[in-house]
C-alpha cells in the first residue's frame, strides 16, 4: 500500500491549522469613525493633500504634461501617513482602494495595507499592519487595542504600491483626538528615485526606506519614487522643485536610466532646476545599490561603477562651480558585503535591505543638515 497521503486530505490550508494566519477583516466592538482628512489629524507626506484634498503624491493636474506612467504611479500612497494623538483604547483602519493588488513579489500588507506606529517613551514603535485578501478592493481593520486609555502618538503609514479613494479612522467613542506632537524641524526631506524608493518590495508601508527615514530623523519625508519610471526628465524635476519647505532633496534615481549617457544628460539638468528654485536647500546625489547579479557579472559591475563615477562627477564639477550645498554617496557601498542577501528578486529590496540604505542615509543627512 502507497505512503503517500490523499492530497485531498493533506493540503488543508494554513490558516485552518494556524488560526493567527487567518484574516481577521471586522471586529464587534463599538468604533467611532473619522475622516482623517480634517483636524486635528494631519496628512503628511503628500504635499498637495492640503490644497486638493486627494491621497496622491503629485498635483491632480501639474501645470505641464507629464510621462503617463509617472502621473498614474503619483495615485499609490508611498510615504503618505495619518498622525494625531488620542487616548483612545483601540484604533481600526477602513479603507476602499483604487484597485485590487496583484504583484507577485510583494506581500499585500506593503503593496495594499496600512501599518501603525505608536510612540513609546518618545519613540515610534511598529504595533499592527492590516492583513486583506490580496484581490481586495476595500477592507476594514483593527490595529491597536489596550486596556488602558492614556494619551499615545499615533503614525498610520498609508500603502506603497496602491491608491486610496476614501480611508476612516475607527476610535473608541468616549477618546479624545488632538494634534501629534511637532516633527523634530519643520519643512521635508524630499526622496526622488525609483521602485526602490517607493518600497518595492517592503513587507509593508512602514519598512520602505522613506518612512524608516523619517522614523530615524524624526523627520516629515516625501517618497516620489516611481516604480520602473524615475528618468530625471526635466519636467518631473520641476514637480519635484514644487514641493513646499523642502530642507533636503535625495536624488536615486539611477537604477531607472538606461544608460551611461542618460544620467549625463539628464542629472546636470536636473540639479540646475533644483538649484534654480532653491538656491540653498542641500542636495544629495546616491548611486545605485548592489544587485546580486553583481555578484559573477562583471560587465554588470562595470556599468555600475561607470553610473556611480559619472554622477560623482557631475556632483564634483557643481562643487567646484561653487555650489557647496550639492554631496554625493556611493550607493553600491551601503548594503554590506552580504548585499545580495537584502533582495527579493535580486533588485528590489527585502525589510532588511530597506533598513541598511535608511541606517547608512541618516547619519548623512544629519551631517548635512547640522551644516
Amino acid at each position: 500500500m502507497s505512503s503517500t497521503p490523499n492530497r485531498s486530505h493533506s493540503q488543508t490550508s494554513t490558516a485552518k491549522l494556524d488560526p493567527n494566519m487567518r484574516v481577521v477583516d471586522k471586529h464587534t466592538a463599538t468604533t467611532t469613525w473619522l475622516d482623517p482628512a480634517r483636524p486635528p489629524f494631519q496628512i503628511v507626506g503628500l504635499p498637495w493633500f492640503e490644497q486638493e484634498r486627494v491621497y496622491r503624491r503629485l498635483p491632480l493636474k501639474p501645470a505641464e504634461p507629464i510621462p503617463v506612467a509617472v502621473d498614474r504611479l503619483a495615485n499609490c500612497c508611498a510615504g503618505g501617513q495619518v498622525r494625531f494623538q488620542s487616548d483612545t483604547g483601540r484604533v481600526s483602519v477602513r479603507v476602499s482602494l483604487r484597485e485590487p493588488g496583484g504583484m507577485d513579489h510583494i506581500a499585500a500588507t506593503g503593496e495594499s495595507g496600512c501599518d501603525l506606529y505608536v510612540a513609546i517613551d518618545g519613540r515610534p514603535r511598529f504595533y499592527g499592519v492590516t492583513r486583506l485578501d490580496r484581490k481586495a478592493t476595500s477592507y476594514e481593520a483593527l490595529l491597536f487595542e489596550h486596556q488602558q486609555h492614556a494619551q499615545r502618538a499615533f503614525t498610520l503609514n498609508l500603502p506603497l504600491y496602491n491608491g486610496i479613494n476614501e480611508i476612516r479612522i475607527g476610535l473608541s467613542p468616549d477618546a479624545s483626538i488632538t494634534a501629534p506632537p511637532p516633527h523634530a524641524s519643520p519643512g521635508r526631506i524630499v526622496c526622488y528615485g525609483t521602485s526602490i524608493t517607493q518600497g518595492g518590495c517592503a513587507s509593508r508601508a512602514g519598512m520602505a526606506y522613506p518612512n524608516i527615514l523619517g522614523r530615524l530623523l524624526n523627520q516629515e519625508v516625501v517618497n516620489l519614487g516611481f516604480s520602473g519610471n524615475g528618468k530625471g526628465e526635466p519636467e518631473v524635476a520641476r514637480l519635484v522643485a514644487d514641493v513646499p519647505a523642502p530642507r533636503l532633496f535625495l536624488i536615486d534615481y539611477d537604477p531607472n536610466c538606461p544608460s551611461v549617457d542618460h544620467i549625463a544628460k539628464t542629472l546636470p539638468e536636473f540639479l540646475r532646476i533644483l538649484r534654480g528654485r532653491h538656491r540653498a536647500v542641500p542636495i544629495l546625489v546616491m548611486s545605485r545599490i548592489g544587485y546580486a547579479h553583481d555578484l559573477l557579472q562583471a560587465e554588470q559591475r562595470r556599468e555600475r561603477d561607470r553610473r556611480r563615477d559619472t554622477q560623482a562627477r557631475i556632483v564634483a564639477d557643481a562643487q567646484a562651480a561653487g555650489d557647496k550645498q550639492i554631496f554625493f554617496l556611493d550607493g553600491s557601498t551601503i548594503l554590506g558585503d552580504d548585499f545580495e542577501e537584502c533582495a527579493v528578486d535580486g533588485v528590489h529590496q527585502t525589510d532588511l535591505g530597506f533598513l541598511r540604505i535608511a541606517q547608512a542615509l541618516a547619519p548623512v543627512m544629519r551631517q548635512i543638515l547640522a551644516g
